[in-house]
C-alpha cells in the first residue's frame, strides 16, 4: 500500500471526503451497504457534484411509480421503501452499482486502485481484443469482468470518474452467450462479445432507464432498442452499461457545467481529474480513455462527440447527419443530431460504422496514399494559443514529410452575419418541438409530458435539478415558434447555406483539396462549478461540420502538460468512409493516443509543481 501522501492516496482521500451517492464514490461504504435497506440517511448535495443523493428526506415531486419487475431483483427495495421516489432511486442504485456482480464488491485498497491506474495503458483496443478472443487468451465474459472491476475501482472508488451512470445487469449473460457462439464457430460479427457503453440519452431495452441525466426520466425504461443499439445487439455486442453526460446533452442552461447531470454527478477527465471532460458525451469519452470499455457510443448536435474525444485523448467520429437513425435518442435538433463512435483507434471506429450501417463499406473503403493526399489547413480557425499551434504544426510537418500536400487557407468569412443568433434560434425551436414529442410519447411512465411540465418539474425539484445552474434554454425553447415556422425556415436556411455551400464546400473547392484539417478545440479548462464552463477562445471549425451535417473525425495529436489535444479531419457530405479511411492513414504517422495519468490537478505535473514553488532566494 502506498503512503497516504502519494498521488493515489490523495485521490482516495478526496473520494472519501466527498461523500456517498448512488453514482458517486463509495470508498468507505461497501456497495452492499449502499443498497441495503438499513442505509444511513445522507443530507445535502455536497456541491451537487455527486448526483442524486441517497437521502430519504429528498422528495422528487411529481415522480411516478414503476411496476415492480422480478427481473430487476429489487423486491427488497420495493418491500422496504414505500415512496415512489425511493423506489426510483434504489432502482438506479442497483442498476448502477449492483449489476453483474458489482454489488458484491468491497472497499478497494489504495494498492488495488493504483494497480488499476497503472494497467490503463494495457486495456485492449478492438483489434487486440478480437485477436485475444481468437487465440483463447481472453473470453468475452473475462473482459466484461475486467471492465466491471475497473468501473468499480476507478469510476465508483479511487478517482471517482463518474463516467458510467449505470451498469447493465445482463452484461455477463450477454458475454456468456457470445462465448458460446464463438465456441460453436457462429460469431455474428466483428463486434460479437465486445463490450460497448451507450450514452444515456440513447434508449435500449436493457433493464436500465434512459435518463439524459435528469431525475425526471428515472423511470424511462424502454421496451425496445433504438435502431442503432439494435444494430449493435444484432451484431452480438455486449451492452455493458450507460455513460454519464452533460444533462439534456448540454442544452438546458447558458451557464452549464460540461459533464454534470443530476443523476450521474460530475464526470472527471482521467488525464487531469479537475479538468473539463467536455460534453455532452463526457462519460463516453472519459470511459474509453480510462479503459472502462472497448467502445462507446456518443451523440452530437454541435461538438458533443468531437470535443469530449479531443480533451480525453481518444478518437471520435461524427457522421453525416441522417446516415444513422436518431430514433430513440433524446433529441435536441433533428437537423444536427447524430450518434457516432468514440474509440481508441480509427480502425475501431471503422468497424463500429460497418455494424451501425449494416454494411462493409467503411472497412472496404480505400484511402488515397498520403503522397496523393491534398488537405486544406484551416489557418483562419487554428487560434493563437502557442501550445496548440506548436502541436498542430508538428503534426502537419509529420504529414508533409509523409508526402501530404498542404494548402493553407488563411481567410474565411461566414456568409450569414447573424450566424450564431440563427443557430441558437434553430436549436431552441427544434429542441422545444422534438423534446415535446419525445416526452408526450412516454407520458404514461414519466412525471413530465412536455417541455412546459419539465420546466415545472425542475422548479419543484430545484435542490436536485437546479443546484448548479438554471434552465434558460428550456424556458426559451418553450417560448419559440414551432418547427417549420417562417422564423425557423429562414434561420435554418441561412446557417446551412453558410456552413455548406458557402462554407465547407467552398473551402474544399477553392483550395482544390480532399479534406480540411484543423485543431479539434482549445485546451480543456478546469471544471468550474461556480461560473459554469469557462472555455478559452475556441480553436477549430467543428461548428461548421456540425451545422452543415458533414462528417468530422478527431484523432489524438499529443498533449499540453498532460491535457490531450485532437487533430480534426472534415469532409464533404456523405464522404464518411473516405474521411475514416484517410484518418487511418493519418493516425499511422501521428503520435499514439496519450495514456491517462489520473493527476489530481495540473499542479501535479513536475514542471508545473516546480513553477508553483518558485525560487527560494534565501537559500544557497
Amino acid at each position: 500500500m502506498r503512503a497516504p501522501g502519494s498521488r493515489c492516496g490523495r485521490i482516495v482521500g478526496e473520494a472519501q471526503r466527498l461523500g456517498k451517492f448512488i453514482v458517486g464514490a463509495t470508498p468507505k461504504t461497501s456497495i452492499n451497504r449502499l443498497i441495503h435497506p438499513t442505509i444511513e440517511n445522507i443530507s445535502g448535495l455536497i456541491g451537487s457534484t455527486k448526483g442524486v443523493p441517497l437521502d430519504c428526506s429528498v422528495d422528487l415531486k411529481g415522480s411516478t411509480e414503476r411496476d415492480p419487475d422480478p427481473h430487476h431483483h429489487l423486491e427488497f427495495v420495493m418491500e422496504h421503501r414505500s415512496s415512489p421516489l425511493m423506489r426510483l432511486i434504489f432502482l438506479v442504485v442497483a442498476l448502477a452499482l449492483g449489476g453483474a456482480g458489482c454489488g458484491q464488491s468491497t472497499d478497494a485498497t489504495v494498492g488495488e486502485i493504483d494497480t488499476a491506474i497503472k494497467q490503463t495503458g494495457q486495456m485492449p483496443d478492438l483489434i487486440t481484443l478480437r485477436q485475444q478472443f481468437a487465440t483463447g487468451q481472453m473470453s468475452s465474459e473475462q473482459i466484461v469482468a475486467i471492465y466491471l472491476q475497473r468501473i468499480d475501482l476507478l469510476d465508483r472508488q479511487g478517482p471517482t470518474l463518474r463516467s458510467v451512470i449505470a451498469v447493465n445487469p445482463d452484461a455477463v449473460d450477454q458475454a456468456r452467450a457470445s462465448d458460446d457462439r464463438r465456441r460453436a464457430n457462429a460469431e455474428l460479427s466483428p463486434l460479437d462479445g465486445i463490450p460497448v457503453l451507450i450514452k444515456d440519452n440513447i434508449e435500449t431495452l436493457d433493464p436500465m432507464p434512459t435518463t439524459a441525466g435528469s431525475s425526471a426520466l428515472l423511470n424511462n425504461y424502454s421496451q425496445q432498442d433504438s435502431p442503432i443499439v439494435a444494430r449493435l445487439r444484432e451484431a452480438g455486442a455486449v451492452i455493458l452499461g450507460k455513460t454519464n453526460l452533460s444533462q439534456w446533452a448540454n442544452f438546458r442552461s447558458t451557464n452549464s457545467v460540461s459533464g454534470w447531470s443530476s443523476v450521474g454527478g460530475q464526470v472527471k477527465n482521467p488525464h487531469i481529474l479537475d479538468r473539463s471532460p467536455c460534453g455532452s458525451s463526457s462519460g463516453s469519452g472519459a470511459a474509453v480513455a480510462a479503459g472502462l470499455a472497448t467502445l462507446a457510443l456518443g451523440t452530437e448536435t454541435n461538438g458533443s462527440i468531437i470535443c469530449p474525444a479531443h480533451v480525453n485523448g481518444i478518437v471520435g467520429f461524427k457522421p453525416t447527419v441522417g446516415l444513422l437513425s436518431a430514433t430513440g435518442i433524446v433529441p435536441i435538433s433533428p437537423s444536427q443530431d447524430t450518434a457516432g463512435p468514440m474509440t481508441k483507434t480509427v480502425a475501431d471506429a471503422v468497424t463500429m460504422m460497418d455494424v451501425l450501417t449494416d454494411s462493409n463499406r467503411f472497412s472496404q473503403a480505400e484511402a488515397k496514399s498520403l503522397d496523393q493526399l491534398r488537405v486544406g489547413v484551416l489557418r483562419f480557425a487554428q487560434g493563437d494559443n502557442t501550445h496548440i499551434n506548436a502541436l498542430f504544426n508538428q503534426s502537419l510537418a509529420t504529414l508533409e514529410a509523409a508526402g501530404v500536400t498542404l494548402m493553407d487557407i488563411t481567410e474565411f468569412q461566414l456568409s450569414d452575419p447573424d450566424y450564431w443568433q440563427n443557430e441558437l434560434a434553430v436549436l431552441e425551436i427544434e429542441f422545444g418541438d422534438s423534446l415535446d414529442r419525445f416526452l408526450s410519447e412516454r407520458a404514461g411512465k414519466l412525471p413530465v409530458s412536455s417541455v412546459a411540465s419539465l420546466i415545472e418539474f425542475n422548479l419543484d425539484n430545484s435542490d436536485v435539478e437546479l443546484a448548479l445552474f438554471g434552465q434558460e434554454h428550456l424556458i426559451s425553447s418553450a417560448e419559440r415558434p414551432g418547427a417549420g415556422s417562417p422564423e425557423h425556415q429562414a434561420a435554418l436556411g441561412a446557417i446551412q447555406t453558410a456552413s455548406r455551400d458557402n462554407g465547407i464546400d467552398q473551402l474544399l473547392l477553392g483550395a482544390d483539396v480532399d479534406f480540411l484539417v484543423a485543431p479539434s478545440g482549445p485546451i480543456a479548462p478546469a471544471i468550474d462549478l461556480i461560473n459554469g464552463d469557462v472555455w478559452p477562445a475556441w480553436a477549430g471549425a467543428g461548428y461548421m461540420a456540425a451545422i452543415a451535417g458533414y462528417p468530422h473525425l478527431t484523432i489524438p495529436m499529443g498533449t499540453v502538460r498532460n491535457v490531450p489535444l485532437g487533430f480534426s479531419v472534415i469532409g464533404a457530405a456523405n464522404t464518411d468512409a473516405q474521411v475514416l479511411a484517410t484518418g487511418r492513414e493519418i493516425e499511422r504517422v501521428l503520435s499514439p493516443g496519450p495514456i491517462p495519468q489520473f493527476l489530481g490537478s495540473a499542479a501535479e505535473s513536475p514542471t508545473v509543481e516546480a513553477a508553483i514553488r518558485g525560487t527560494n532566494l534565501t537559500s544557497k
